[in-house]
């Protein structure tokens, strides 16, 4: 933490999502009070979800050019969306293709690591896609000289400092919380797997730094100014670069034993701070940190509202039919609200959303499917429940584990888009946890928000302050939100339905063979 403590008239977080790039700035209250965006999207091109890294400087000048008071920037971050492999070589040259979180291609990787740690070690991993790439015997590997994500890709390129923040190292390669930094075991057993290949790096040197919140991760350089068009003005320092995993922690209170969090947009993960290590290793769950380093288990789908979306799309498209011109908004808010007319079973509709696929399901590859029995009651209330539902029904399977294993949650904060809608996504996501769900009136900002918070308490947190100190009693003290607790009729629905859902994950299975 810095010494002197700065006016944080306005701090700033970016964060590069899965469907816009942000800026959000806060003031000395951690009120957000401007911001700024730029939509894109991954591709699929040769059989890899990537996004062309040309769009990030495009996005981000976009982004920040609406947000006020660019002069007066204090202390920012950046964060993005969590593991991929990004692989360079010893001048920062790209060697392949962004390789995103979407992919599912690296089982045999992920199935071998795990093996070999005793430790559960997810596809979309940093750590997979770099022995995926040994495996395969893909011709960058040797020329290896930098591995990192996209945060601590964008990071490095505007301070020079290739560094991330540990719970996005913890997506990358298993951390030890008592040391805060990479697991030193696991890094030599690594180590001694590919020593036969004769690689000329070791694991160590090719990871970014390891740090935590509170550190300073260098500052804005003349060389990332100029990459930015002189929207920011060199020597704003910055906090550790971050995952969207803890961000939207951060952004909700989450980082304290037993709370946990609900982030939910293009992707849904729940993040529960444990109190102890889980009893066994499950292929479901992760365990990374918090901005802090303390354990998470971390619930990660890769489907959320992408299918949603484009369902919302074509009943716009009906509505203009008929001369009506719904604004986006009044889309979602209506068929957000007519969801709730729907039976709590959903009437025999069942949605599969996935249009990737899904580790929590063991699916490699997705084909959004809707299905009803002739007796279904077909309505748009049941069936846009059925989408609502579809949204965070792999994420139940998951949370499901999480209760058998007797993890204890005090509160669980839902942030993004799949809460905007006052009350509706909460009434669900409370049901399908069977716990309460709160929403604060900053959840549509989610990770940029989170991301300036970190850079906050870079610049004022007291020496000795937590950084769960520094949010229970500076940022939200007195914070307003509603909290929505399960409804005994909804979670019996839900409970009927993911019945079903799972006898539908046959169906998809099958679906993605054949089509």
């Amino acid at each position: 933490m810095m010494d002197t403590l700065i006016n944080p008239a306005t701090v700033l977080g970016i964060e590069l999502g899965s469907t816009r790039i942000k800026a959000v700035a806060i003031d000395s209250a951690f009120q957000p009070v401007s911001s700024g965006d730029y939509t894109w999207k991954s591709s699929f091109e040769n059989g890899i979800w990537t996004y062309d890294l040309a769009q990030v400087w495009k996005g981000l000048k976009a982004a920040l050019s609406a947000v006020e008071h660019r002069e007066a920037i204090a202390a920012m971050g950046v964060s993005a969306m969590m593991h991929g492999y990004l692989a360079f070589d010893k001048d920062w040259n790209l060697l392949v293709p962004f390789r995103t979180w979407q992919n599912t291609i690296t089982a045999p990787a992920a199935a071998e690591l795990t093996e070999l740690f005793g430790f559960n070690i997810p596809q979309r991993w940093s750590i997979s896609h770099l022995y995926q790439a040994v495996l395969n015997g893909e011709a960058h590997v040797p020329h290896i000289a930098h591995i990192t994500t996209l945060a601590g890709y964008v990071h490095y390129m505007l301070t020079g400092v290739n560094a991330v923040g540990i719970g996005e190292a913890s997506g990358m390669f298993p951390i030890d919380s008592e040391r805060l930094c990479y697991d030193q075991r696991m890094l030599e057993k690594f180590n001694a797997l590919i020593a036969p290949r004769g690689l000329p790096w070791a694991l160590e040197e090719i990871l970014p730094q390891v740090l935590v919140a509170g550190d300073q991760a260098g500052a804005l350089t003349e060389a990332g100014a100029a990459l930015l068009d002189g929207l920011l003005v060199p020597g704003v320092p910055f906090a550790p670069a971050e995952g969207d995993a803890g961000t939207g922690m951060t952004a909700t209170n989450a980082v304290a034993p037993r709370t946990g969090n609900v982030s939910a947009g293009t992707s849904i993960f729940s993040m529960v701070v444990l109190e102890r290590p889980l009893k066994a290793v499950h292929e479901e769950i992760d365990v990374v940190t918090t901005p802090t380093g303390k354990d998470v288990a971390m619930v990660h789908c890769n489907n959320c509202t992408n299918d949603t979306n484009a369902w919302v799309g074509v009943l716009g498209e009906a509505a203009r039919l008929f001369g009506a011109e719904p604004t986006t908004g009044d889309l979602y808010t209506r068929l957000y609200q007519t969801s709730l007319e729907g039976d709590p079973d959903c009437g025999g509709i069942l949605v599969c959303n996935y249009l990737a696929g899904e580790g929590v399901t063991h699916m490699d590859a997705g084909r959004p499917v809707v299905l009803r029995t002739p007796e279904a009651k077909f309505t748009l209330a049941n069936f846009f429940r059925a989408q609502l539902y579809s949204t965070m029904s792999t994420l139940k399977i998951g949370m499901d584990i999480l209760a058998r294993e007797q993890v204890a949650i005090d509160s669980l904060t839902g942030h993004g888009g799949l809460f905007k809608t006052p009350l509706v996504g909460q009434k669900y996501m409370a049901a399908a946890c069977n716990a309460p769900v709160t929403c604060m009136q900053t959840a549509g900002e989610g990770g940029p928000y989170g991301m300036a918070l970190l850079a906050a308490y870079m610049l004022t947190g007291e020496a000795g302050e937590s950084l769960e100190q520094f949010l229970s009693g500076k940022v939200f003290r007195d914070a307003r939100g509603t909290t929505v607790p399960p409804d005994p009729v909804d979670v019996d629905g839900f409970n009927a339905y993911i019945r079903s859902y799972r006898q539908l994950l046959e169906v998809e299975r099958k679906a993605v063979e054949v089509i």
